[in-house]
């Protein structure tokens, strides 16, 4: 009798096989995946939170930065988050990133990360980020990019589905580009039947700081809308 997969088993492998040849000579890409400490740090994170075969409500932001997943492997957990949060200590440096620190805001007041990723799973238009000029790189933020990441990014929407995904709604983090991008996508693959945009984190907590409580509210309506 074969074992039945847990969200976290596939998920585990998803990491495991990812891989994308550099988009451009110019563009560098982040793999966290293929560093090992990383990795274990991930497995222990989905088996924490992901060992069951729950279907989850799914965010998408756009990919990883330097200092959030593109270094823990964990969408908008940063390496503060990852030990204070998630109880998961790890020997990365303890730089404080913005979209983090707004998720995790929004994870408090929802309930803590139990509760939230009981329910709820983040990943990225794009799983894996970029670096132009040692600078973080959106995937978006070129057409030649945006054009040769575009299967990328359908195949790993499509095997992320499979995990175990609500289909009636999903959010997406970044309410312009990013959602123009996933909306006009999701038009011709019909990956779920509503997609919800919001407010990016880092806009934010860059422009809208005193706004923050908010802007939480607005992403915990959304997060209610999709349990309805």
């Amino acid at each position: 009798m074969s074992k039945i997969l847990t969200f976290a088993d596939k998920a585990i492998d998803f990491n495991r096989n990812l891989h994308l040849k550099p988009a451009t000579d110019q563009v560098e890409v982040m793999n966290p995946f293929k560093n090992p400490e990383t990795f274990k740090l991930t497995e222990l994170f989905y088996r924490q939170y992901f060992d069951d075969t729950r279907p989850r409500h799914f965010l998408f932001g756009i990919n990883p930065g330097r200092f959030g997943a593109g270094l823990t492997g964990i969408s908008f957990t940063d390496p503060i988050n990852l030990e204070k949060a998630c109880g998961i200590k790890n020997n990365f440096d303890k730089k404080p990133e913005l979209s983090s620190q707004f998720i995790y805001l929004v994870i408090k007041a929802f309930g803590g990360p139990e509760e939230f990723y009981s329910k709820f799973f983040i990943t990225a238009v794009s799983p894996l980020g970029f670096i132009q000029n040692g600078v973080n790189l959106n995937y978006y933020d070129s057409k030649e990019l945006t054009k040769t990441l575009r299967p990328f990014i359908i195949e790993t929407i499509e095997k992320q589905i499979q995990f175990g995904a609500h289909l009636k709604i999903c959010i997406c983090i970044g309410g312009n580009k990013n959602f123009a991008f996933l909306k006009n996508l999701n038009q011709e693959f019909r990956f779920f039947e509503e997609i919800i945009p919001l407010e990016h984190p880092r806009f934010i907590m860059q422009y809208r700081r005193k706004f923050v409580d908010q802007f939480v509210k607005k992403y915990l309506d959304a997060l209610k809308r999709c349990e309805q």
